[in-house]
């Protein structure tokens, strides 16, 4: 199941014991810094989290999944995310070296 937006307010109220409107303000908040700078095509490192990274994608050949027909895609930006190796040890139950 995935974590909603609803479901971070949440648990940011229980946990700090701020009120409903200052939790939706903070992830707000920070969900904003977060778009503004990757429309920056700046990169995002949370140290012990992560890193999400602008990528360009160049014009290439792709087909219609629907028709089969031969197009072009346009050139584009993408997010990447690559989880830092504090993260990765702990989602796959190890315990990091000095922790």
């Amino acid at each position: 199941m995935a974590v909603t937006k609803a479901k971070i307010v949440e648990e940011i109220q229980n946990q700090l014991r701020f009120s409903k409107q200052k939790s939706i303000d903070i992830v707000e908040t920070l969900l904003e810094i977060m778009k503004k700078t990757m429309q920056e095509s700046d990169d995002i490192l949370i140290s012990g989290f992560g890193k999400f990274c602008v990528r360009e994608k160049k014009e290439r050949r792709g087909r219609n999944p629907a028709t089969g027909a031969a197009m072009m895609l346009l050139p584009r930006k993408v997010v990447t995310f690559k989880c830092s190796g504090k993260l990765r040890d702990k989602i796959n139950g190890k315990t990091p070296i000095g922790g």
